[in-house]
This record gives C-alpha cells, sequence and structure tokens, in this order.
C-alpha cells in the first residue's frame, strides 16, 4: 500500500536561507488548510507570519488564532523587531490600495517603517510633485499602478532611490487586466526600474526588503 503524500510541506528553514519566513497565500486553500498552517506556524519559530489573498472565511478562522494585524486580504502575525530601513509604498489610485495594503503589512511584519502615500496616479500629476517630500528619506519606493502603469516611470525621472514596480489589474477595456500596465512599466524609458507581476505587492515587498537588507 503506498504512502500517501502530505497536503502541505512547510518552509520552516527560509528565514535562515534568505531572510525571510514562508508566507501563505491562501487562494485555493480550504479554511481548514489555512487554519492547521497558521496553528504550525504559530507553535514555530517565532518569526514573522504572513497570510495573503484571504478569503472573508479564511479571514475569519484565521483571525481566531492569535491577534492579527488584518487589512483587506492580507494578515500578519508577530511583527520582526524594528529596522531602520524606511520603505515608501505609493499607490496611483485608491483602486490600488489592496495591493498596497498586501505591500505595506508585509513590510511591517518584516520589521520595517512605511509611508504610504495614495492616489497620486498622473493623471493629476500635481498631486505627486506634491508628495516628493515625504520620499526624501525612503530607502526604496514601491510604485503601483494600474492602466497604462505610468507612475513608476514618472517617479524614477524625479527620485534616485531604488523603485519596484507592481502593475495592477485596474482599468479599462484596453488595460487587459494589468497586462498593458506590465508591458509600459517593462518598456519604461526610466532606467533602473524594477518589475514584479500584475497585482504582486507581496512580491514587490520581499524585493525592497531583499534591497534594505543588504545596504553596505
Amino acid at each position: 500500500m503506498s504512502e500517501s503524500e502530505p497536503e502541505v510541506r512547510l518552509d520552516l528553514d527560509r528565514s535562515a536561507r534568505i531572510g525571510m519566513p514562508e508566507a501563505i497565500f491562501c487562494h485555493g486553500k480550504t479554511v481548514a488548510q489555512c487554519e492547521a498552517i497558521i496553528e504550525s506556524l504559530l507553535d514555530g519559530d517565532g518569526d514573522a507570519i504572513v497570510a495573503t489573498r484571504a478569503t472573508p472565511d479564511q479571514q475569519t478562522a484565521m483571525a481566531k488564532l492569535a491577534p492579527t494585524n488584518h487589512v483587506g486580504e492580507t494578515l500578519t502575525w508577530r511583527h520582526r523587531p524594528a529596522t531602520s530601513a524606511r520603505i515608501a509604498v505609493v499607490a496611483a489610485g485608491t483602486s490600488d490600495l489592496d495591493v498596497a495594503n498586501e505591500a505595506r503589512l508585509t513590510l511591517e511584519a518584516l520589521g520595517h517603517t512605511v509611508t504610504t502615500i495614495n492616489d497620486v496616479g498622473v493623471a493629476g500629476l500635481h498631486r505627486l510633485t506634491a508628495a516628493l517630500p515625504r520620499l526624501d528619506d525612503a530607502d526604496v519606493v514601491i510604485a503601483i499602478a494600474g492602466m497604462e502603469g505610468a507612475l513608476p516611470t514618472v517617479l524614477a525621472g524625479l527620485i534616485g532611490q531604488p523603485i519596484v514596480a507592481v502593475p495592477t489589474s485596474v482599468g479599462y477595456g484596453a488595460s487587459f487586466d494589468g497586462a498593458t500596465a506590465l508591458l509600459g512599466m517593462m518598456a519604461s524609458c526610466a532606467p533602473g526600474i524594477a518589475v514584479v507581476g500584475i497585482d504582486n505587492g507581496y512580491g514587490a515587498a520581499c524585493a525592497a526588503h531583499r534591497i534594505v537588507s543588504h545596504r553596505a
């Protein structure tokens, strides 16, 4: 008789290898699976815990296990001690806030100070230029935009910090669920922009964490 395969293999050594714990991507998992994973992590080494893309039922069940920080579809537990790094999360529109919050909560769980600047898309460029002084002390800037995805390009022409660009699936028909923003960011004429996948606020936060964690 063959042995059954385990449903979950937690990567408990990930922090030691790469400096970040395994996050729980809740999409497609059952409520029971999410509960079991979080319970195992809460009983583990005490590192930060991040769960993303959780449904309302998953959120309710996981939030009962221990006090949590919770915004939208993202939940975090046991934040790391504060670091000296300062990271800015800049969102073009309020429709991009789910992705921005995923990035912000992930960074806060990893111990970083986060400045959030919302609704400064290039359709009202004066809003962005007015907010630029708030970016002066940022070590890394995460720029989040849908539609044509121009925000990271504009920012990269105005500030010198590393920029991690996040295209979102927000926009009208020609935005093709974020493909237009993704391609626009990858084709940017501003040099040195790093681009993650569509709606990947978590991935952008991890990229920013890697940058600030390996500063000279």
